[in-house]
This record gives structure tokens, sequence and C-alpha cells, in this order.
């Protein structure tokens, strides 16, 4: 490998780590760490009900918009969202609202099971069934941890990608400094009786 090539040309420059469905379980399993039977994000029901919890919520007719401030929490068949403020895009179809996305902005933490992510803020698209995270993304399993910039959970696919920067866009540069641009994290090993 050139050590002088750019770093958007390096094999190792862009670093993403994508899961399957039970595919994190698997990996830190054949590591040694968790349970294959674990609840994660990614195999969420996404076409289950939404329910909210919040200190002020003002809805707009005019643009289809609803903010929520003071703790919002939402949940959705055991999908837990926590931030404090959310703004909601939805539908009116026949007098009833259909939620389109949620912006969440302010320590947000999403749940569910033993998986907790965290960052600055999250975009929740019930359209494309995708959860987008950025900003100083954690992401946890058990003791098992991943740090990013981004983190993009397809609840379809069951596919979670964790990036190194908040835009995916410049990993590794030249000059960076260490550890920014990267992801990084823990896994558990087997422990010898």
């Amino acid at each position: 490998m050139d050590q002088n090539a750019p770093a958007s040309r390096t094999p190792f420059a862009r670093l993403a780590l994508i899961w399957g469905i039970g595919g994190f379980a698997l990996t830190a399993a054949l590591v040694g760490g968790m349970s294959l039977n674990a609840q994660g994000i990614a195999r969420h029901d996404s076409n289950a009900p939404v329910t909210y919890d919040a200190g002020k919520f003002v809805l707009n007719d005019k643009t289809n918009q609803g903010i929520g401030s003071g703790g919002v929490i939402i949940t959705q068949a055991g999908l837990r969202v926590e931030s404090d403020r959310m703004l909601v895009n939805f539908t009116d179809t026949g007098g009833q609202l259909q939620i389109q996305r949620i912006t969440a902005t302010g320590g947000v933490v999403v749940t569910r099971g033993n998986e907790r992510a965290s960052g600055d803020n999250a975009v929740y698209d019930f359209n494309r069934r995708v959860i987008t995270m950025a900003g100083n993304v954690r992401l946890r399993r058990g003791t098992d941890t991943l740090n990013g910039g981004r983190l993009v959970i397809d609840l379809e696919s069951g596919l979670s990608t964790v990036d190194g920067t908040a835009s995916g866009s410049s990993i590794g540069a030249p000059g960076a400094p260490a550890g920014q641009g990267r992801v990084t994290g823990t896994f558990t090993v087997p422990q010898k009786n």
C-alpha cells in the first residue's frame, strides 16, 4: 500500500461496519461476547403505532408539523427515542395524522432491548424505515461498543452502518488528529476457566 496515496484511495481510508439482522450479535459471539437472541434496534417493527410524551407539544395544521419539547419521548413496539426537542412532519389523510418523519435534537438516545444508540441528533424517516443519527454517535449492546460520527439503521433490511464522521465524507484525512474520522469500539472476548 502506498503510504503517500490520498486517503480517499486507500482501502482502509473509509471504515463502515455493516451488520445484518443479528450480525452484530453473531460477530460479537464469534469474538466471545453476546447472546445471539438479543433484541436489537435494527430488528424493530416499524409498522407499529407511535406514542408520544412531552413537556409541551405544539401542532401546526397549516404546515403539517408538530414540535415537542421538554424531554420528548416516543415509543414504538419496544423502540424508545428520547431527546430534548423533536420536530414531527405528518400528513393529514381524512382527519387521521400519519407521521412521515421525526427530527430529534439535543441528547438523542434510541433504545430497544439491551441495545442503546446515542448522538447529537437523529432523523427517523417512517417512509424509508431508516433512522439516521449524527454527531458523537455511540452504539452499545451489553458491554460491546462502537463509536463514530454517523449511524444509519435500516429497519427494513436490518443493516446498521457506522461511519467515522457525521458527514461520512472525509475519513482518515492526512493530518487529522488521531481517532478523528474513525470508528472505534470494544468487544468482549471469551474468558478461559
